[in-house]
This record gives C-alpha cells, sequence and structure tokens, in this order.
C-alpha cells in the first residue's frame, strides 16, 4: 500500500460543521475532531479522519481507534491506527467538496460549495477577525492593510533622517541619539545641522557665545568665538582687581598655618623668620602671592587630570548605552524578519495549493470534448479494480465534457467492483450532471437521452445501456453544488465478461463511450 504524505504543518483541522449549509452525513464527519473532513484519509479499519488530525493521532507511534472501541467492533490489528496503512480518500474528498457551504463571518453573505470555500474564501473574506502577529490585536481582514501601514503600534517604520528601520513605538527615542538628525545653532539660527556634526560647529560657529574664563571670580561678560583674546586684552585691569581679593585671602589663609618661630621660604636663597607674636616680615607680602599662584596651578593641573578619565567614563556609559538599545532594536529586526518569513511560508504554500488545482484543470481540458461524446480510457484496470476491492478508491470520475462550448457539462462515475446492488458482481456506471459556467442560459430540468458503452476492442458486440432522465429527480435538476447525484447504471456490466481473454479488456485497458443525444438543443 502506498504511503500518503501527511504534513500537518501546512494542513488545518476539519471544517467547522455550521459552514455546511445541509445536514452533514456521518460518514463526513472526522473520528477525531468531529468536524467536517479536510483532505480524508481513511483508515484500514474504515473510519475517516482528516490529514491533520491523523498525523497528529499517529505522530508518536500506532495508536488504537477509539471510533472502533465506541462502536464495539474493535479488532486488532484492524483496528488500529498506522500510517502506513492509511490512504487518501478521494472519492469522499470529491463528496464533501461539492456539499454547499456558507461563510460564519458576520456580516458576510458569501454561498457556495466545501471547495470553493477552502480554495476561494477561507483565509480571505473580508469580514474575518484576524489577530496580528506583531500587536497581538483583533482586526477585520478587509481592514489589514490600513492597519498595518497607519495604526499598528508595531508596524516598522524607517527612520527619516539615517534610513533605520526600527518600530513605531521607538522612533521617538531613537530620534535623540539619531546621529543624522538635524539640529538649529541657538547662536547663529542656522538649520538642518545634523547631530554628529554639531559639535564641530559649535566650535567654529563665529557667534558662538561662552563665558569669560575669569568667570568663577567674578567676570559676568559672555564672548562671542573668535573675540576671547580681544577680551582679555581689553580686560586686564578689571580681571586683576577681579583677582586681587582671592589672592590676598589665600596669603593670609597660608601666614596663620606657619606656625611660631618657623622659617618662611621666600624668593631663591632668601630665608624669612618669623618670631612668635610678630607679624609678617617685610618681604612675605611679595612671597605670598607667588606660592598661592604656584598652588593654584598645581590645584588647576589635578582638576584637569581627573577630568580626562570621568569625561572618558561618561562618553563610554553613553556609547554602551547606545550599543544596547541598538542590539534591542536588532533583536525586534530579526524577530520581524522572521514573521515575515512565515507569512512568505504560508502564502508559498497557498500558491502550490492554487497550482495544483490549475494543473488539474488543464489535464482536465486535456481530455474535453463540446460535441455530447466522450471516450474514457481507463488503463491500469487491474490495479485499480484491486485498489476499489480493498475500499482504497471504490469509485472514479471521468473528466467532465460538454454537450457544446456553452452547453451541459457532465461526467461519468465508475465502479470498478460495483456498487448497491452489483456490488461484487458487475461494473457500475453512472452518468453526473455538473455545474457550469452557462447553466443559466440552459433548458432545466436536463432531458436529454443518454447512451452508455463499453466498448468492443474487436469492434464487434458493444456493450450498451441508454436512459432518458427522469425530469423530476434531482440529479437532473440545475445543479446548485459542483455536482449532482450520480444516476444510471448499478447493473451495468457482468464482471465475468472482463475475465480472461476478453475483447473489452486489452492490455490492461478498458474504453467506455458516453453518447448525450442533441436533438432539440
Amino acid at each position: 500500500m502506498a504511503r500518503i504524505s501527511m504534513d500537518c504543518s501546512t494542513s488545518l483541522p476539519g471544517i467547522p460543521l455550521s459552514v455546511l449549509s445541509v445536514p452533514m452525513e456521518n460518514k463526513y464527519k472526522c473520528q477525531q475532531c468531529l468536524q467536517v473532513l479536510r483532505r480524508p484519509v481513511q483508515a484500514q479499519c474504515g473510519h475517516r479522519f482528516c490529514v491533520h488530525c491523523f498525523k497528529l493521532l499517529t505522530s508518536s507511534g500506532p495508536k488504537p481507534c477509539e471510533a472502533c472501541r465506541q462502536e464495539e467492533i474493535y479488532e486488532e490489528p484492524i483496528s488500529i491506527l498506522n500510517s502506513s496503512e492509511a490512504f487518501p480518500d478521494n472519492a469522499a474528498g470529491r463528496e464533501i467538496a461539492s456539499l454547499p457551504a456558507r461563510c460564519l463571518n458576520q456580516g458576510c453573505n458569501w454561498t457556495g460549495s466545501i471547495k470553493e470555500y477552502e480554495s476561494q474564501h477561507e483565509g480571505r473574506c473580508e469580514y474575518e477577525r484576524i489577530q496580528r502577529e506583531a500587536c497581538q490585536n483583533f482586526i477585520l481582514h478587509r481592514e489589514k492593510d490600513r492597519h498595518n501601514e497607519r495604526e499598528c503600534e508595531a508596524r516598522t517604520l524607517n527612520c527619516k533622517y539615517c534610513k533605520m528601520t526600527f518600530n513605531f513605538k521607538d522612533i521617538k527615542a531613537h530620534d535623540e541619539i539619531c546621529l543624522k538628525f538635524p539640529l538649529q545653532c541657538k547662536d547663529c539660527g542656522k538649520k538642518k545641522i545634523t547631530r554628529e556634526k554639531f559639535s564641530d560647529h559649535i566650535r567654529t560657529c563665529g557667534k558662538s557665545k561662552s563665558a569669560c574664563p575669569f568667570s568663577e571670580v567674578g567676570c559676568k561678560s559672555v564672548i562671542e568665538s573668535g573675540k576671547l583674546s580681544d577680551h582679555e586684552q581689553s580686560s586686564t585691569m578689571e580681571h586683576l582687581r577681579l583677582l586681587l581679593p582671592m589672592v590676598l585671602s589665600v596669603a593670609r589663609t597660608r601666614v596663620e598655618s606657619s606656625g611660631p618661630g618657623e622659617w618662611q621660604e621666600g624668593g631663591p636663597g632668601l630665608g624669612l623668620y618669623r618670631a612668635p607674636g610678630e607679624g609678617v616680615v617685610e618681604d612675605s607680602g611679595a612671597a605670598a602671592p607667588l606660592q598661592s599662584v604656584d598652588l593654584d596651578k598645581k590645584v588647576t593641573a589635578l582638576e584637569n587630570i581627573v577630568c580626562v578619565p570621568n569625561r572618558e567614563v561618561e562618553r563610554s556609559s553613553v556609547t554602551l548605552e547606545a550599543f544596547a538599545h541598538q542590539h534591542r532594536l536588532d533583536q525586534e529586526k530579526v524577530e520581524n524578519l522572521s514573521n515575515k518569513v512565515r507569512q512568505l511560508e504560508r502564502t508559498l504554500t497557498m500558491r502550490d495549493l492554487q497550482l495544483s488545482e490549475t494543473g488539474q484543470m488543464v489535464r482536465e481540458l486535456q481530455f474535453c470534448t463540446y460535441d455530447g461524446i466522450f471516450v474514457w480510457k481507463i488503463a491500469e484496470f487491474s490495479r485499480r479494480r484491486q485498489d476499489a476491492v480493498a475500499g482504497r478508491t471504490p469509485a472514479m470520475f471521468s473528466p467532465a465534457f460538454y454537450s457544446s462550448k456553452y452547453g451541459y457539462k457532465m461526467c461519468l462515475r465508475l465502479y470498478l467492483n460495483g456498487d448497491g446492488t452489483g456490488r461484487g458482481t458487475h461494473l457500475s456506471l453512472f452518468f453526473v450532471v455538473m455545474r457550469g459556467k452557462y447553466d443559466a442560459l440552459l433548458k432545466w430540468p436536463f432531458s436529454q437521452k443518454v447512451t452508455l458503452m463499453l466498448l468492443d476492442q474487436n469492434n464487434r458486440e458493444h456493450i450498451i445501456d441508454a436512459f432518458r432522465p427522469d425530469v423530476t429527480s434531482t440529479s437532473f435538476q440545475k445543479p446548485i453544488s459542483e455536482m449532482n447525484i450520480a444516476s444510471g447504471c448499478p447493473l451495468f456490466c457482468p464482471l465475468a465478461k472482463l475475465a480472461g481473454k476478453s475483447p473489452y479488456l486489452r492490455d490492461d485497458t478498458i474504453f467506455i463511450k458516453a453518447i448525450v443525444d442533441l436533438t432539440g438543443l
């Protein structure tokens, strides 16, 4: 038995029961999720499952069938679910695909078949409420584009200055550190100076103003760049007058800190003695200011030395914070890209499904006729009949054919091991009226004579059966789903006529011909 491909990562569980417009038959229900079968598979015990549900059931190995236990027909090994013993139930899939369906979303009036619901409407309904992965909000499907572009707090935008990508909520924080962000000089009024060049502009700006270096001793002047030397030359006397009180204060402090009878150093090679209780000797007034200036220079040098590592630490802290922020932004960018990859994978899966359906349409058109006469070649008859006997593929459908280019659409349904009263003894052949594009222009119910033939490949004695449609039967009314209920001949041909060297079976191939009488059309 051929293994089936069951990739549950791209498949879905069953279709909700409420999607059906008619009561559901139990044979169309998944025994696991209890919904309408989606891509049905049949286990060897005969129960049907969605391919998604069956894959989950058997993902950790063979499991006993709970449906068999509930029906009290459990029997090993038949009732053991095993992926290697299951097969796609295409016949049930086609029957389910033709069932009438409707949309469950509030405000949507869509109706059609299950096949159209899966391929054209499910996941695309404008009224469906979907959850956005980025912001976790629920929105209508038709509002998705507007939400992504204008409303989503987690949407990504490009910085209009440096062109880097960020989440909407991070754009304002990024503006505070963006090197390309435009600034305006308050002194000269120049605009659109990028942050990375603003420091250079401040140093060279002709109208940039800064405090006088003597501001700490009382000078209140604010000088434009380039005019500092002029200010220092013109205000020398003023600066000296501001310095004098500080110098005298330092001198008095040093004198008072000297003990009784200590020698005070003056200039080079000069020693001054101050006795206890005596004032400062004559030369001390000149020595103290010199020592004070010396001390101030040393203090200033030490302050400058300490300021350098402090500035480095501050710059390092700012850089580290910027790197941490950029790292968070990069992580969010990676997550957004991962979401996009998953979206593309889902889109690719849908494209593969559409491509498969297109290929099926091309194959059908290859054998299509438009004159009401159709010859159906069925090769590999022995293998197909074994599949029918085993229940894997009890029925098969022919490609569609037409009474004219704009006429009735029809096909044949063949049971190689018989159906109903012909099961196990006859070939059962049925005629099916399908929904076509031009049904609105045709006469209903369908009333044309139909002739079915199993061709004798020696061209001697064909097996022929013909009937006129019962116009009161639903099988010949205007189709409301993909195809009507089949009608025809359950006892079309005894299987015994295909045994041995049968003229109807040559090279493991049979030919079936259908002729629709076009009189009156």
